[in-house]
């Protein structure tokens, strides 16, 4: 039995490390890492301007909560070479343990047989879809929710609860910036649900 508890914890330790993120390395990474604050500010903006306050305090709330996230995330995360060996040793100890694992990829894995060219054209490629995915969130947070629903309750409840119990990891590790970038998040995803009771689209 102790045996078993003990691959269970090593197995939600593992699952849990793909939860804290690695640190930006990059143009591609850190544009990555800007985009939510860049959409949620302008979902703020936007809905300011339509006279909206409720609904742009807390896109605003979110978008402080990224920002914060992000600079956390920078400062405070493992790097990629950290994150493989974090992994690898618990990998390890779950083989000892008698457990398969599906073969795990290489860390340089399709990386050295592209040339600069190709690099090139990925990292363009990249920045582009974080564009096009920036254009649709704004959209999306300027027109839904459109009202109070069952669906819209669901989908921010369980965004609040995400973000708080990815606060409560980032504490767990000691890595307080992003603690507090995900619940100031959280609490700016329960405001725009308060928001949408008191503001409505029409």
């Amino acid at each position: 039995m102790a045996r078993d508890n003990t691959k269970a914890r090593l197995q939600l330790q593992l699952a849990l490390l793909a939860l804290d993120g690695i640190r930006p390395s990059g143009t591609v990474a850190w544009v990555s890492a800007a985009a939510p604050v860049l959409t949620q500010a302008a979902v703020g903006a936007g809905h300011w301007a339509a006279g909206r306050r409720q609904r742009a305090l807390a896109a605003w709330a979110c978008a402080a909560g990224s920002a914060l996230a992000a600079w956390g995330v920078g400062t405070e995360a493992p790097t990629r070479a950290e994150m493989i060996k974090n992994t690898q040793q618990h990998r390890d100890q779950l083989r000892k343990l008698g457990t398969r694992l599906p073969p795990e990829a290489p860390a340089t894995a399709g990386t050295q047989a592209l040339t600069a060219r190709q690099h090139s054209w990925w990292g363009l490629a990249a920045l582009g879809l974080t564009g096009l995915g920036m254009v649709t969130g704004v959209r999306s947070g300027l027109r839904h929710p459109q009202r109070l629903t069952v669906h819209a309750i669901a989908s921010e409840t369980v965004s609040t609860a995400s973000y708080v119990l990815l606060a409560a990891r980032a504490a767990q590790q000691r890595r307080p910036r992003i603690a507090a970038g995900r619940a100031l998040y959280a609490a700016g995803s329960a405001a725009r649900l308060r928001a949408v009771s008191a503001e409505p689209l029409r």
